[in-house]
């Protein structure tokens, strides 16, 4: 569900200053896929923002944008498919539910080509898939579609290759400048530096109980700090988990949580109801919040995990294989 849940969060994505304004339209057509519901999620602290229901098979939609947005349409088994909206701007998505990986959108040269690559990479074997998504961007540095490729191949890995994405983050900005690509730009230029093996930033920030917390409290054998928001499943489900392998590791285990939400209330509520023991954050700034920007958190969840003298020994971990190296760690 990483993959899937996890990449909800780099799925609404600012990629113009434009703001001329306009409908985006969309309508599909599948196979095998009689009726039911569709999911659209955005990022930068929106999470869910639309519901598609398909009728026998088919659903027309239509949402008024400012901006060039890259959306991610969700289907019910959690498979995602990017698609490209531009204000005025109107797509055809078309395909057999029983194969997602091989949906089409199409009606622009943008989707157009961002669906060209992923028909192509699903042809391209794992050791070559990097190489092939970097050549995509060198191609095409100045489409939109870059900054899915990015996220998805670059940043949204164990260990992301921060330097390689940098690289070709600059390409991108040099031949289109935009507002979301020149932010990122700033935070890999920082991060590029933070590897396996670096000691965690030193950050601090107040707690939603009204104390503060800092990397520098995290005495632990092991020392997680995770992202998580009350809107995106994925990442409570592994604040629930933490909180098992907590009352099974006592302090071995040190925990902190950074909330993405901007409503300080519903994520004091969510962590009173999970039983969030630990020090949580949220600052109702989103994703300026301090540790995110630091700690270079690009995706909800996220996770940087920290042995006892504060190096940073994995990021980008969920699910079991989360689960798995912290019980690694602490054995």
């Amino acid at each position: 569900m990483k993959k899937a849940l996890g990449y909800l969060l780099f799925t609404l994505i600012v990629v113009s200053c434009s703001t001329s304004g306009g409908t985006f339209r969309m309508k599909g057509k599948f196979k095998n896929f009689n009726q039911g519901e569709l999911l659209v999620y955005s990022l930068m602290g929106k999470g869910r923002i639309d519901t598609i229901k398909l009728t026998e098979g088919r659903f027309n939609y239509e949402v008024p944008i400012e901006d060039t947005l890259l959306l991610s349409v969700v289907f019910p088994n959690y498979s995602e498919i990017p698609v490209i909206a531009a204000p005025g701007g109107s797509v055809t998505m078309q395909g057999d539910a029983s194969h997602l990986r091989e949906v089409k959108v199409e009606g622009d040269d943008d989707n157009h080509v961002l669906t060209e690559f992923r028909l192509h990479i699903n042809e391209v074997t794992p050791p070559e898939v990097e190489n092939t998504a970097a050549a995509f961007i060198t191609d095409h540095p100045g489409s939109p579609a870059c900054i899915y490729v990015l996220n998805k191949y670059f940043l949204l890995r164990a260990n992301a290759p921060y330097g390689k994405a940098y690289n070709l983050l600059s390409k991108m900005q040099a031949a289109a400048p935009r507002r979301l690509t020149s932010q990122l730009y700033q935070q890999l230029a920082g991060l590029k530096g933070i590897k396996i093996g670096d000691r965690l930033p030193k950050v601090s920030a107040k707690t939603i109980t009204g104390g503060t917390v800092s990397t520098t409290d995290l005495k632990g054998d092991v020392n997680v700090i995770t992202l998580w928001s009350t809107w995106n499943y994925e990442s409570q489900s592994i604040q629930r988990q933490l909180h098992r392998l907590k009352n099974k590791y006592g302090n071995r285990l040190q925990l902190i949580s950074i909330s993405l939400d901007g409503n300080i209330a519903d994520c004091r509520q969510t962590a009173r109801r999970d039983s969030l023991s630990w020090p949580v954050v949220c600052s109702g700034q989103m994703w300026d919040t301090p540790f995110v920007k630091q700690l270079g958190f690009f995706t909800v969840p996220d996770v940087v995990i920290a042995d006892r003298n504060g190096r940073i020994i994995v990021r980008q971990l969920a699910g079991n294989a989360l689960y798995d190296e912290i019980e690694k760690q602490l054995k």
